[in-house]
């Protein structure tokens, strides 16, 4: 599970993950999508979930999208963009990690504001454990890349090392290529053309 090598590989097997853009008025499905990277450089592969609106599926449904995907035996690491797909539906990243036997990094542009997010929490099903959720996913820190600052969570993973590999996948901005990649793809299918960042 962990990444003990002295010096991260380029071609280290990253699979990114980022849900698409979604209706927040209705309960509806989301589609989130995985790319397979070697490196920030190279798409190996792309797979696909859904996932429900402020839902409670995001972690068991990742766990079953990376078991049962072909590509599983190269993949070395997970990074997600964020901890909440689908509006506040909340990864468990100590279970993801746990169950796909991967490293998990969670990726975020800024540092999240948790007055503003207990407030928005209210609104949904089930805000204690949400809230529980996010608590659980650990310290956040702070990394800089040749492409700008960013702010990581991490598991079976030491900080130093996800530096490196943020330092080696973010080749067009901030935010790690297999991630932005996949922000790309799914916003792509959902409203016919790519928009916003990652």
């Amino acid at each position: 599970m962990h990444i003990d090598e002295k010096t991260v590989k380029k071609e280290i097997r990253i699979l990114g993950i980022d849900d698409s853009p979604f209706d927040k008025s209705k309960k509806s499905k989301v589609l989130v999508i995985g790319t397979i990277f070697r490196g920030g450089t190279l798409l190996d592969g792309v797979i696909s979930t859904q996932i429900i609106v402020d839902g409670a599926d995001s972690t068991n449904k990742l766990i079953k999208m990376i078991n049962s995907t072909r590509h599983r035996s190269q993949l070395q690491i997970i990074m997600i963009d964020g901890i909440a797909f689908g509006g506040f539906n909340i990864v468990d990243i100590q279970k993801l990690s746990k169950e796909t036997k991967l490293p998990v990094i969670t990726v975020m542009r800024n540092l999240p504001n948790m007055e503003k997010m207990k407030k928005a929490l209210r609104n949904v099903a089930n805000p204690e454990r949400k809230l529980e959720l996010i608590k659980k996913a650990g310290t956040i820190y702070s990394g800089k890349t040749n492409k700008g600052d960013i702010h990581f969570q991490c598991v079976n993973i030491t900080p130093e090392k996800v530096r490196e590999i943020l330092t080696l996948s973010c080749t067009s901005s901030n935010i790690p290529e297999p991630i932005r990649t996949a922000h790309l793809i799914a916003s792509g299918i959902v409203l016919g053309e790519s928009k916003g960042r990652a």
